[in-house]
C-alpha cells in the first residue's frame, strides 16, 4: 500500500523550504518516484501545490489572477483537435459529408430552434457534437470576458475552487482554465447528466494542463450532492434547461465561499435572457446575493422591474475550421452552420455585499430611472449603466441603460455626439456612466423612456 500520510507530510515540510522534488520525497518513503509523483499530482489542491515544467512542485502563488488583454479570436488547435478525432471516431475521416454529416446539420438546426422556443434539448451522441462544433467558440470566448469583471478588481485568486452546473461539452470550462495563469490551481467540479456531453468534456479536458484537477458528475443539477464551498459557481446556458431555476441556483448559493462568486451566463436571445435576469433578481431583490456586475443597483431599497434584456457583444470570432467544413458539404445552407458572432447575457452574484463600482448617488444630485415619469420634456442629471451595444439601425445611436430602480425600459438617444458626451459611444457594456443635462421624452413606439444626449449634455465614465 501506497504510504500516502508520509509523502504528503514530507511535502508539508519541504514545501515551506524548497521546491519540492518526488526523488527527494523518495529518499524518506519506500516508493517509487513515479508513485510520488503522483500521489503529489492527486494531493496537490489540499497541499496547495503546483507542478512546475521542471517537474517540481511548488506551493501556488498567492496573488490574484490578472485579466487576460485582447480580444478572444478562436479556440485553441489542441481543443479542436480533440473534437475533430472524436468527429472521426464517431463518423469517419468524412465526417460532414453523407449521412453523419445530415445527423449533425440536422441537430444544429434543431438545437437552435429549441432555444428561439424556449423548449428543452436533449444530449444525444449527435447533439453533443454538433454542440461542439456550433457553440463551443462562442461560449469559450464569453466566459472570458465576463471573467474580467473579477480580474479586473483582483477577486479571482490563483488558487480556485469551481462548480461548473450544467457543464455541457466545456465550452466554458475551458475558457476558465485558460483565463488563468500556468501557475494557477484549479479544482474543477463539473455536473453534466449527458453521458455524451460528460464523454466529450472529458477528452477536453485532458488536454488541459497539469494544474487542472477536474472531475465530473454524471447527474442532474436537482439532485447532485451541493458540496463546496467553491470561489466560483458557473450557471453557464443551463437555466433555460432547469424546471426551477430559481431553487437550483439558492441551493447552490449556500455552497458559495463568504468572499466567492456566481456567474450566470447565458446566450442573447430574448427568452434566455429574461430567464437570467428573473433568477438573478429572485436572488438578490430580498438578499441574500448583490448583483457584482453589470446590472448594478444604485438605490437603496430599489429593484428593477423592467423586461430586462440586456447582453453584451464580443469581438466577432475567426472562422472555426469545423465549422466550415461542415458548412461547406452544405453550401446551398447560407452560412448556417457557421457561428462567429458572440452574444452573452450575463450576472456576477456575491454574498459579501461588493459591487463592481460601489456608489450610492445623492438623491439631491441625481434622478432615479423610477421616477423619469415626473421628468418628461425635462433635463436631468443621472447615474446608470450602460446596457447594450448601439441597438439602432441607421438611426442616432441609441443604448439601454438602468440604474437597477427602472420599471420601464430606458435607452439614452447620442443626437449630437461631441466630446463632452463621447463616454456614452465609447464606453464598454456594463460601464457607469453620469449623464448631465440629459433630456427626458417617451417613446410611445417603444413604450419606453428616452434620454436624448446632445450638445447640452455631458457625458462621463465613472470608475474606467
Amino acid at each position: 500500500m501506497v504510504d500516502r500520510e508520509t509523502i504528503c507530510d514530507t511535502a508539508k515540510y519541504l514545501r515551506q523550504v524548497r521546491p519540492i522534488d518526488p526523488e527527494e520525497i523518495q529518499e524518506y518513503v519506500d516508493e517509487h518516484p513515479g508513485v510520488v509523483r503522483q500521489v503529489l499530482r492527486e494531493e496537490a489542491p489540499t497541499l496547495g501545490l503546483i507542478e512546475t515544467d521542471a517537474g517540481t512542485f511548488e506551493p501556488v502563488d498567492e496573488t490574484p489572477v490578472a485579466p487576460t488583454a485582447g480580444p478572444i479570436t478562436a479556440v485553441p488547435e489542441r481543443y479542436t483537435n480533440v473534437i475533430r478525432d472524436t468527429l472521426i471516431d464517431a463518423y469517419g475521416p468524412d465526417w460532414a459529408a453523407g449521412d453523419s454529416g445530415n445527423r449533425l446539420r440536422e441537430r444544429i438546426r434543431a438545437f437552435k430552434d429549441a432555444y428561439f422556443r424556449g423548449a428543452p434539448v436533449t444530449y444525444d451522441r449527435d447533439t453533443a457534437l454538433g454542440y461542439a462544433i456550433y457553440h463551443l467558440p462562442d461560449y469559450y470566448a464569453a466566459i472570458q470576458y465576463v471573467l474580467r469583471d473579477l480580474t479586473t478588481a483582483g477577486l479571482l485568486d490563483r488558487s480556485v475552487s469551481v462548480c461548473d452546473v450544467g457543464a455541457g461539452v466545456g465550452g466554458p470550462a475551458l475558457g476558465l482554465i485558460d483565463s488563468l495563469p500556468d501557475d494557477a490551481l484549479l479544482t474543477y467540479r463539473a455536473i453534466e447528466p449527458s453521458d455524451a456531453a460528460a464523454d466529450l468534456l472529458t477528452s477536453l479536458l485532458s488536454a488541459t494542463g497539469p494544474n487542472s484537477h477536474s472531475q465530473i458528475d454524471r447527474t442532474t443539477a436537482e439532485t447532485a450532492d451541493v458540496g463546496g464551498p467553491y470561489d466560483l459557481i458557473i450557471f453557464a446556458n443551463v437555466l433555460s434547461e432547469l424546471d426551477d431555476p430559481v431553487a437550483v441556483t439558492e441551493r447552490f448559493l449556500d455552497a458559495l465561499a463568504p468572499d466567492g462568486t456566481m456567474m450566470l451566463l447565458a446566450p442573447a436571445d430574448r427568452n434566455t435572457t429574461r430567464t437570467l435576469r428573473t433568477v438573478e433578481r429572485a436572488l438578490v431583490d430580498d438578499g441574500p446575493a448583490t448583483t457584482f456586475s453589470p446590472t448594478l443597483r444604485l438605490w437603496p431599497h430599489a429593484r428593477p422591474t423592467d423586461e430586462g434584456w440586456s447582453f453584451a457583444v464580443g469581438p466577432e470570432l475567426d472562422r472555426s475550421p469545423l465549422q466550415t467544413t461542415l458548412q461547406a458539404a452544405a453550401p446551398t445552407d447560407e452560412d448556417a452552420f457557421v457561428n462567429t458572432s458572440v452574444k452573452y447575457a450575463y450576472a456576477l452574484l456575491r454574498t459579501d455585499g461588493r459591487r463592481r463600482i460601489a456608489v450610492d448617488p445623492d438623491p439631491a444630485m441625481w434622478a432615479r430611472l423610477a421616477d423619469s415619469e415626473a421628468h418628461v420634456g425635462d433635463r436631468i442629471d443621472l447615474m446608470a449603466v450602460k446596457l447594450s451595444a448601439d441597438l439602432a439601425e441607421g438611426a442616432n445611436p441609441l443604448f439601454r441603460i438602468g440604474d437597477g430602480s427602472q420599471s420601464t425600459d430606458h435607452f439614452a438617444v447620442l443626437a449630437k455626439e461631441t466630446s463632452l458626451n463621447r463616454a456614452l459611444r465609447e464606453a464598454d457594456y456594463g460601464t457607469l456612466l453620469t449623464i448631465e443635462s440629459g433630456l427626458v421624452l417617451w417613446n410611445d413606439d417603444e413604450a419606453a423612456y428616452n434620454v436624448v444626449v446632445d450638445d447640452e449634455t455631458v457625458v462621463d465614465a465613472v470608475g474606467s
